[in-house]
């Protein structure tokens, strides 16, 4: 039978097959194959062409996301009240994959091993002082969470203007804040496979700058969505999921900060 919108009785939306959900799966898994391989001095074509395969299904399946959601009648309340929730749902699913870090690093330093010399941080590790490019980014992410909410408030208004404005800033201090933690990487004493205080550092570390890039896209796709006016101030469920996205990195940063780079810094741990 043919689904045919004008035929419902309900006012939920029952999406179209796509392929993009099949090809991002085989893309992750080129990604994780590709890069355990490659960690192990191996070619890193394999995670290359995964990642090229990752973004191009990306930016295809976010295409069709935003067709949909420019076709009259199809967004209901119900709809988007269903993606709302499902967005909740996907951060709460994050929030959880950052907790197995923080409990890996707690387990660790709370109760530390003679592998690492009975003290935290482990014999000959010198950690990054928290004050100098950490507590930049701190800087910069707490400023971003208030563009990005001055970003919201003018849509609710209907200023479009303050809508650039605000994006436009905070999509640049994204960008900054990438930028700064590679610097950062780059003048570490320590490698990722340094002993446990290293591997906890980079994979929480690393996984949450992943997340400030994918933040950042997120954003940039939303400042072009409202520079060809797709939002209105009762209808901007991609830039609220955006919004409450880049919300969630900036509170998973100050726990980031407090935990491993303050609190563990070496001098105050003796």
């Amino acid at each position: 039978m043919a689904n045919n919108s004008s035929t419902h009785k309900h006012p939920f939306h029952l999406v179209d097959p796509s392929p993009w959900p099949l090809t991002t799966s085989l893309a992750l898994f080129l990604v994780t194959f590709g890069a355990v391989h490659f960690f192990h001095d191996g070619s890193p074509l394999t995670m290359i062409i995964g990642l090229l395969m990752l973004l191009t299904s990306a930016a295809l399946w976010w295409r069709d996301v935003i067709k949909e959601s420019n076709t009259k009648g199809i967004y209901t309340d119900h709809v988007r009240t269903g993606l709302r929730v499902g967005m909740v749902l996907f951060i709460c699913s994050e929030i959880m994959f950052f907790v197995a870090f923080f409990w890996a690093y707690f387990n660790a330093s709370l109760s530390p091993t003679e592998a690492t010399g009975g003290v935290w941080p482990p014999k000959g590790i010198e950690t990054i002082d928290p004050f100098h490019l950490p507590y930049f980014n701190t800087l910069l992410l707490l400023a971003s969470g208030t563009t990005v909410t001055w970003a919201h408030h003018a849509l609710l208004e209907g200023d479009r203007k303050g809508v650039l404005q605000g994006l436009g800033l905070t999509i640049a201090l994204g960008l900054i804040f990438t930028c700064v933690q590679a610097l950062e990487y780059s003048h570490a004493a320590f490698a990722l496979n340094g002993g446990i205080y290293p591997t906890t550092f980079y994979l929480a570390t690393g996984f949450h700058g992943a997340h400030v890039i994918i933040g950042t896209i997120f954003l940039t796709v939303c400042w072009f969505r409202a520079y060809k006016n797709e939002f209105t101030p009762k209808a901007h469920v991609g830039f609220e999921a955006a919004a409450w996205y880049w919300h969630f990195v900036d509170v998973v940063w100050l726990f980031l900060f407090v935990s491993i780079y303050w609190w563990g810094y070496s001098p105050f741990m003796g």
